[in-house]
């Protein structure tokens, strides 16, 4: 389609489907258009008739907005066949989403793999048969309520309409209470679902589909809320592409880090100790040493200082930071004791300005960096929780550094230096950040000195184009104080996630009173940039963990060596070896289970081990030792060179690990 033909005038009192057949605008195929978007933003269905002379851009099938729109209705034709086939299954809401598509049912079954089948069976016969889909707009909420007197979910959002009524960040339809009818081709109500839409035209515009998986939900998300069965989904334009999909999928589910985590002896979590509060097993520990103790190298040399700082504080401090009371639901509650309030702290920022407050600064001082690996805990809603991925405590790679705004631009760029190392040097090629920056047109949400946010965006922007590394824009996403970054990564099953916020902040001194005295003897305010190269540890190695597969390199491989004995004559031998690798600082254990040899190689092979000794009599005679690499090298050495190796890459923290050149 051209440019020129994806925006379109629309004249009043036609409906935009006979506008565009008059046009001869493709309706099907993946240029076809579905829908159309006023300049308010507002998606609206083809049969909308305009009351005004409207300008509007369309949407195309293949675009984003269009596949979304295709899997909404295709999931109000997954609730529809769920109806037909469990009747007394009343609806929560059923929105479309990155990935496909999902609806929250309220009802005593469990929906199973064979019940997936099924239902995908009911709505193939549905979309074979061929229906409409009708916008239906209610004159009040009184008419709404009339037709939902079996739906107690809807109901609730009826009766709190409109304030619940959009999703977040969701641009579909307007805010009118609108029914969407599935019809027969004779006209004939089939099924009928409380929605703003918008939906495709007829079932014959949808594409191809497939129930995936089904799990237990919260109705909106709250545990103290009726418990649902959600059923997900996806859907595409085409069988290629839904193929496609599956295989990715797949694969995702092979590395999911909860899966992996399990089977590696990495985390745990317990009810007793509370939802979405990660225990930390030894091997899972290993990992945040190595990468704690990297963090801490690498800070040193850029002339970080170490703190150490409390994981509550009272009420006082979080009205001082602004935490309170405006990041109240997000906070755990409030412990009171000897008539004093104490909050567990969501954030390590305002400690970290407490220590900076508590000596006299002069610009000699400047840059003043401060780092902390710091706990902090988030009251993350209970549906919302998800692994090591989204927890509710998590000990962050926090620090802040105070510097003039002359060297704020340079140790900015400094932190995206570092960002970049990291991910290289862990095998993480595919990044970049998004920039977030004010909303011209919607200011209310921003402190309100425009000079500030000038030299704050000035000094961002400036640091981030000097560094090379892509970036976007997101106007809009700024936080209230500041414009901030985020650092994306993609996984190598083209996930992307959020590693890292940072900020340059030239707001909080002012709350904080922070200061220190300049070459000319007068007070002023320093630059505060707030940055988190390696994220949490929780989140860091859920991601890790899903990008190796649970193989991590060898210097953050928990288990790195394991010596196994050729029988079990030589079981002495093989725990000399370990003891000998171990006491010169590697990871190394023996193996001297019952097992056959071969056995145990498959099973440390399946633990991911990325290396195997085997040792016999000869090995034990000559003092050498005969090396599997996981990746497939395998080379006989004297024991000494072998652990000179192993050592070197460990403190190199070699990516990959390749047999010597013989």
């Amino acid at each position: 389609m051209s440019e020129a033909v994806r925006r379109m005038s629309l004249p009043a009192g036609t409906a935009v489907v006979d506008t565009l057949t008059g046009a001869d605008v493709l309706l099907n195929g993946p240029t076809g258009v579905i829908a159309v978007k006023t300049d308010d933003g507002v998606e609206r269905d083809l049969t909308w008739v305009p009351e005004a002379d409207a300008e509007v851009e369309l949407i195309q099938r293949n675009s984003p907005a269009g596949l979304a729109i295709i899997r909404h209705s295709t999931t109000h034709i997954m609730a529809q066949a769920v109806q037909n086939l469990f009747p007394s299954a009343r609806l929560g809401i059923g929105p479309p989403t990155a990935e496909g598509f999902y609806y929250d049912f309220l009802t005593d079954h469990n929906f199973t793999p064979d019940d997936l089948v099924a239902l995908e069976e009911e709505m193939r016969r549905l979309v074979g048969e061929g229906q409409l889909f009708r916008r239906r707009v209610l004159t009040s909420v009184g008419a709404a309520e009339a037709e939902a007197t079996e739906e107690p979910l809807k109901q609730e959002l009826i009766a709190t309409h409109p304030v619940p009524w959009r999703f977040a960040g969701d641009p579909y339809g307007d805010d009118a209470l609108s029914y969407y009818d599935n019809l027969s081709y004779a006209g004939e109500r089939q099924w009928t679902d409380l929605c703003r839409g918008p939906h495709v035209l007829d079932t014959k515009y949808l594409g191809v589909f497939t129930l995936t998986h089904a799990a237990a939900a919260y109705w909106r998300g709250d545990e103290k809320r009726q418990q649902l069965q959600r059923i997900y989904g996806t859907a595409f334009l085409d069988r290629k592409a839904l193929k496609t999909y599956l295989t990715e999928r797949e694969e995702r589910l092979k590395r999911d880090h909860r899966k992996l985590g399990e089977e590696l002896d990495l985390f745990t979590f317990d009810p007793n100790v509370g939802k979405g509060l990660p225990l930390w097993l030894p091997n899972g520990t290993i990992i945040r040493d190595e990468l704690e103790k990297w963090a801490r190298e690498t800070e040193r040399s850029l002339g970080y200082k170490r703190v150490v700082t409390p994981q509550l504080a009272k009420e006082d401090l979080y009205y001082l930071s602004g935490h309170l009371p405006y990041y109240t639901d997000d906070m755990y509650a409030p412990i009171a004791i000897e008539e004093e309030v104490y909050y567990l702290r969501p954030m390590n920022c305002p400690h970290h300005h407490m220590v900076y407050r508590a000596r006299p600064k002069s610009y000699r001082d400047l840059p003043y960096k401060l780092g902390e690996y710091g706990t902090v805990y988030r009251f993350e809603k209970s549906g919302q929780l998800q692994g090591l991925m989204r927890t509710r405590g998590f000990t962050q790679n926090d620090a802040h550094i105070y510097c003039t705004e002359e060297q704020a631009e340079e140790q900015f760029l400094e932190v995206m230096r570092m960002h970049e190392m990291y991910y290289r040097a862990l095998g993480i090629t595919d990044f970049h950040m998004v920039l977030a920056v004010r909303d011209p047109e919607n200011t209310d949400k921003y402190h309100d000195d425009e000079e500030m946010w000038t030299k704050a965006e000035s000094i961002t922007r400036g640091a981030m184009e000097r560094s090379g590394i892509p970036f976007v824009l997101d106007v809009g996403g700024a936080a209230h104080y500041g414009p901030k970054i985020d650092f994306i990564i993609k996984s190598v099953t083209g996930r992307e996630f959020a590693a890292s916020t940072n900020q340059v902040d030239l707001y909080t001194p002012r709350r904080f009173g922070l200061t220190y005295k300049a070459s000319d003897g007068t007070e002023k305010q320093p630059v505060v940039i707030h940055r988190a190269p390696l994220g949490s540890h929780e989140r860091f190695v859920s991601f890790l963990t899903e990008q190796y597969a649970g193989a991590f390199p060898f210097w953050l491989a928990p288990e790195q060596i394991v010596v196994v004995p050729v029988t079990d004559m030589f079981d002495d031998g093989a725990r000399a070896v370990a003891d000998e690798l171990y006491a010169a600082g590697l990871r190394a254990d023996a193996d001297i289970s019952d097992a056959r040899m071969q056995a145990k190689i498959r099973t440390h092979s399946m633990r991911k081990v990325p290396v195997t000794i085997v040792v016999g009599g000869r090995e034990i005679e000559d003092k050498t030792a005969a090396v599997r690499l996981r990746t497939g090298g395998s080379w006989t050495a004297p024991l000494a060179e072998v652990k000179a190796f192993f050592l070197a890459a460990q403190s190199d923290r070699r990516l990959t690990l390749e047999a010597p050149a013989s």
